[in-house]
C-alpha cells in the first residue's frame, strides 16, 4: 500500500472520510487523495516525495505561490510577537483601510475568519438592515455552509429552496429564493411577485463554483437596478473573486458598485482570514454600533493579518495582473488548441488569475449546461494529469487557478502533457 493510501486509511478511522473538507476526498474523480508535505513557488510534494505543478493553489489564495519568502516573514515576525491576543491590533486597521482603498464599494470592512463566515455575517446584517427575511441566491453559486445557503432550487423557477444537506431546516430553506445564475428576467419576476419582501441579493459575480462561468452583462446590472429600485441589498461574494480577478476585484471589472461585499482566500495570503463590508449605513447596524450581532474569538488574527498585508501589498506591483491573466489565458489556449488538434469536446477560459475547463464544445453559461458537460471525461483527464504530475481540481465543478509563481516553461509542461491525454482521448 501506498503511502498516500496509508494515510488515507488512518484518517478515516478518525476524520469523517478522512478529510477536513469534502472535495478533497476525491469522491468525484475516485482514487486516493494526495496527502502534502510541503510546497514551494508553482509546485508542492506530496508525502512519497512526487512533486506537482499546483493549479489549485489552496483553492485560490495563494495567488504568489507557495511558502512566498515575504509572506512567510511576515507571518514569522507576528508569530514572535504573539500568536493571537482576542483583543484589537493596529494591523488590523491597516487591513481594513487597505481593503477600503482598493475597494471603493467598501466604506468600512470587519475581519472575520473565513468565507462562510463573511457571507453567513453579510446576510444577517442585510436582514437586520431592511427588516426583511427573504434572500435570493443562484443556482450553482456557494456562499458558505450555513443554513439558509444550503439550499437548491425548487420545482420550479420562483418556488422557494429546497434544503440541499441534511441538519437544515425546511422553515430555514423557506427564506432562501434560488433562481438560475445569468438569468434577469427570473430575477425580475421575483421581485414582481416578492417586491417588498427581499433583503438581499447575494451573487458571485464570476461563478467559480459550479467550474468557472462568466457572467453576462445584463445580469450583474439587472442584480443593480432591480435591488436598488425595490430597497434591496446587493452582496457581491468576492471570496473566490477578490484580488484574484483583478486589483479592484470583480466589481471593479465590470463597474458595478454591491452595497455589501465578502472576501476572503487571497486577503488572507493562505491563512484564515475574511471580510464583509459595504457601506457605512449599513456596517454600523453590525454590533457594537447596532443590533446585528457578529463576533469572533480569533477575527483579526495576527498572524492572518500579518500574511494578507503582505500578500496585497505585492499584488499591487505594475504589471502584476497583466502577468497573471496572459499565464492564464495562455494555459486556457494552449489546452484548447491541443483538444482541437485531436478533435476532443473541450473548452477553456479565464480572467485574472482563474480558469475554467470544461469537457464541453463551449464554456457553460448556466449550471444546467454546466451539468451538461461531460463528468466522465474530466475524470480521466485529472487522473492522466495527475500521473504526470499536473494537479488540478478534483472535481469538474470547481474553477482552477494560476499563481504569479507559474512560468512560461509550467505552462507549456502542462499543455504537453495535456496533448498526450487528447492523443489517446
Amino acid at each position: 500500500m501506498s503511502l498516500n493510501a496509508s494515510l488515507f486509511a488512518k484518517a478515516q478511522r478518525f476524520i469523517p472520510g478522512g478529510v477536513n473538507s469534502p472535495v478533497r476526498a476525491f469522491r468525484s474523480v475516485g482514487g486516493v487523495p494526495r496527502f502534502f508535505a510541503k510546497g514551494t513557488g508553482a509546485r508542492f510534494q506530496d508525502v512519497e516525495g512526487r512533486e506537482y505543478l499546483d493549479y489549485v493553489g489552496s483553492w485560490g489564495p495563494l495567488i504568489l505561490g507557495h511558502a512566498h519568502p515575504e509572506v512567510v516573514a511576515a507571518v514569522q515576525e507576528a508569530a514572535e510577537r504573539g500568536l493571537s491576543f482576542g483583543a484589537p491590533t493596529e494591523a488590523e486597521i491597516e487591513l481594513a483601510e487597505l481593503l477600503c482603498r482598493l475597494v471603493p464599494s467598501l466604506e468600512m470592512a470587519r475581519l472575520v475568519s473565513s468565507g462562510t463566515e463573511a457571507t453567513m455575517s453579510a446576510i444577517r446584517l442585510a436582514r437586520g438592515y431592511s427588516g426583511r427575511d427573504l434572500l435570493v441566491k443562484f443556482e450553482g453559486c456557494y456562499h458558505g455552509h450555513s443554513d439558509s445557503l444550503l439550499v437548491k432550487a425548487g420545482s420550479g423557477l420562483l418556488t422557494f429552496g429546497n434544503p440541499s444537506s441534511g441538519g437544515v431546516p425546511a422553515d430555514i430553506a423557506r427564506h432562501t429564493l434560488v433562481l438560475p445564475y445569468n438569468d434577469p428576467e427570473a430575477l425580475t419576476d421575483a421581485f414582481a411577485r416578492h417586491p417588498d419582501a427581499i433583503a438581499a441579493v447575494i451573487v458571485e459575480p464570476v461563478a467559480g463554483n459550479m467550474n468557472l462561468i462568466m457572467p453576462r452583462p445584463e445580469f450583474l446590472a439587472a442584480c443593480r437596478e432591480l435591488t436598488a429600485r425595490h430597497g434591496a441589498t446587493l452582496i457581491f461574494d468576492e471570496v473566490m473573486t477578490g484580488f484574484r480577478v483583478g486589483l479592484g476585484s470583480a466589481q471593479g471589472l465590470y463597474g458595478i458598485t454591491p452595497d455589501l461585499s465578502t472576501f476572503g482566500k487571497v486577503i488572507g495570503g493562505g491563512m484564515p482570514l475574511a471580510a464583509f463590508g459595504g457601506k457605512r449605513e449599513i456596517m454600523e447596524k453590525i454590533s457594537p454600533l447596532g443590533p446585528v450581532y457578529q463576533a469572533g474569538t480569533l477575527s483579526g488574527n495576527p498572524l492572518a493579518v500579518a500574511a494578507g498585508l503582505a500578500t496585497l501589498r505585492l499584488v499591487q506591483a505594475d504589471g502584476f495582473y497583466e502577468t497573471l491573466s496572459a499565464r492564464a489565458r495562455r494555459l486556457c489556449e494552449g489546452l484548447c488548441q491541443a483538444a482541437e488538434k485531436h478533435n476532443a469536446p473541450f473548452s477553456a477560459q479565464s480572467i485574472g488569475g482563474m480558469f475554467g475547463l470544461y469537457f464541453a464544445p463551449t464554456p457553460p453559461a448556466s449550471f444546467a449546461e454546466v451539468m451538461a458537460s461531460d463528468a466522465a471525461a474530466f475524470n480521466r483527464f485529472f487522473h492522466a494529469m495527475l500521473e504526470a504530475g499536473h494537479y488540478f481540481a478534483p472535481s469538474a465543478f470547481e474553477a482552477g487557478f494560476v499563481s504569479a509563481a507559474h512560468s512560461e516553461a509550467d505552462i507549456n509542461a502542462t499543455i504537453e502533457a495535456a496533448e498526450q491525454f487528447f492523443a489517446a482521448f
